[in-house]
């Protein structure tokens, strides 16, 4: 699949530095608003954080997702949505395979939440990904062959109040997957900063921020932040370090 670059409006930056205040760890509101369509709003659960396990699979912390009374402001007075799509089930291991429990990038995900003032909403696809590696690997490849866009069950009706958006996906075949194309073409990013962050295998961020680029017209897409996903259970230092370089954390 051919990605065609247009970039006219978007602006891709550097990270900024921070003049806001810190946020209260763990304190945070829920993404609220029924879903275009009919479309079910997500059910609101505040987890508390985790102390992380040994194993590869294991499960260190998860965002809490779901509606909630009232946004607030996030770091530096701004509306921050945390956005992101994550799979558990067999994943790439250091060459081999495991089993996690909870997915790389809920994982990361639940990090950078308990840090910041933020909503939060978990992406679930109308047809869940298989838990099998190699069934999931070749249905990504159909969707990117296909420029699919494939279903979000969870799709809030608007994203209007928010001026930060963070945008949390696995990186597949280089890029982030098809689902998140299906999230970004949903709305309407003019105005607003974006900023990425991704698990991988061996790529990186990839062409995220390109991808973005053209997906998001009018956004400033800001410095984004990639895990290799054997050593996201490790990464809350690189979390940290990366809220303070965008400014949703002093520095």
């Amino acid at each position: 699949m051919s990605h065609q670059q247009n970039i006219t409006d978007v602006r891709i930056v550097g990270a900024t530095g921070s003049n806001g205040r810190l946020a209260a760890p763990g304190r945070r509101t829920f993404l609220r608003g029924v879903a275009a369509g009919g479309i079910t709003a997500v059910s609101g659960l505040h987890l508390a954080g985790c102390s992380p396990a040994s194993s590869p699979g294991g499960e260190r912390s998860a965002p809490a997702e779901g509606p909630a009374s009232t946004a607030t402001p996030g770091s530096a007075g701004r509306r921050v949505l945390l956005a992101y799509f994550s799979r558990p089930g067999e994943n790439y291991y250091y060459g081999r395979r495991t089993n996690l429990k909870v997915g790389n990038t809920q994982v990361l995900a639940g990090m950078i939440s308990e840090r910041i003032e933020c909503d939060v909403l978990r992406i679930k696809a109308a047809e869940p990904y298989p838990d099998s590696y190699d069934a999931t690997v070749t249905r990504n490849s159909r969707e990117q062959d296909d420029d699919a866009r494939p279903e979000i069950t969870n799709l809030p009706s608007s994203i209007d109040r928010y001026d930060t958006v963070l945008l949390g996906s696995p990186i597949w075949n280089v890029r982030p997957p098809m689902i998140m194309s299906t999230f970004t073409d949903a709305f309407g990013f003019r105005g607003k900063t974006v900023f990425p962050f991704v698990t991988y295998a061996v790529s990186g961020l990839g062409s995220t921020e390109r991808d973005y680029a053209d997906s998001c017209p009018g956004a400033t897409i800001g410095e984004g932040l990639a895990v290799r996903g054997e050593k996201v259970r490790d990464a809350d230092a690189d979390a940290r370090s990366w809220l303070r370089r965008i400014g949703l954390l002093p520095g």
